[in-house]
């Protein structure tokens, strides 16, 4: 029996703020690699997960992208609508699965590969506590080095304590035996041509680092024993950082309502473009 794709990815958070308050936490945490085409057979073989519905462990499609169903032909038709057809042929879904039910995802990255198995797009998918969904569509150019690297201006409101005008700057480890995910955010507005850098001065460094463990009941069972009510720690802690950012006299940035979901995306020029839905 062939060994499935997807898989569990351990590891750990790290956050440093550097600006106007220097500020660092770090905590344990495991997240689900799982191959959208692969959704069906991950119901079917595990006890411990399920699909769009309750287990132990489970991935509700709604809680991604525009929401509802079919997520994997949802994602394929954002990337032909945007020029990039040929990157739907496998997709992969780093995020947090929902445990007994519950689940918050901050950041949700889709690796879309082609028919030659190269990954040929990078979905970075931000969703913030006030229920608003961006994703940044961005192609992939690995440097010799391997990661990739991405930079674009910020289109959602995220934090309280962060201010719209600052740009992201991605650096990405692809699933293999390990992982990383690395964002660095700075000051300064970012034009909307993609290879112009923003070399503003560094707000916030957060990353995600783990090793790949594979997908199974046993391993399922082990993380949740190892990470108990991992994802309801996950919001905790944003709250409860965000309480120490205030006591700290951070400043609240205003909020507008935004929109429910919107995309940014790069074309083949390096130019970026907004739509919100």
């Amino acid at each position: 029996m062939a060994e499935l794709d997807s898989a569990l990815y351990e590891g750990l958070v790290m956050h440093h703020r550097f600006t106007p308050q220097r500020h660092r936490f770090i905590y344990r945490v495991f997240s689900a690699c799982l191959d959208l085409d692969e959704l069906d057979e991950l119901d079917a073989k595990h006890r411990l997960f399920s699909v769009n519905r309750f287990n132990l462990f489970s991935l509700h499609e709604k809680d991604h992208g525009k929401g509802g169903d079919q997520l994997r032909k949802q994602i394929a038709e954002l990337l032909a609508a945007h020029g990039y057809t040929s990157a739907s042929a496998r997709i992969k879904l780093l995020c947090y699965p929902r445990i007994l039910g519950y689940v918050f995802n901050p950041l949700s990255v889709y690796f879309c590969y082609n028919a030659d198995d190269q990954l040929e797009v990078i979905l970075y998918e931000v969703t913030n506590t006030f229920g608003n969904r961006h994703t940044y569509l961005l192609p992939a150019t690995p440097d010799a080095a391997g990661p990739v690297r991405h930079h674009c201006g910020k289109k959602m409101y995220v934090s309280p304590f962060m201010p719209m005008d600052t740009a992201y700057s991605f650096r990405i480890q692809p699933p293999e035996e390990r992982i990383a995910v690395c964002i660095r955010q700075t000051d300064g507005v970012m034009s909307d041509n993609a290879s112009e850098h923003n070399h503003g001065q560094p707000i916030l460094h957060a990353t995600f680092t783990g090793t790949r463990t594979p997908f199974t009941d046993k391993t399922l069972l082990k993380a949740f024993l190892r990470y108990p009510l991992m994802t309801l720690k996950v919001i905790t802690m944003i709250h409860w950082e965000a309480l120490r950012l205030w006591r700290k006299k951070v400043k609240i940035q205003p909020r507008d309502a935004g929109n429910r979901y919107s995309v940014s995306w790069q074309d083949k020029n390096g130019v970026m473009h907004y739509e919100s839905h």
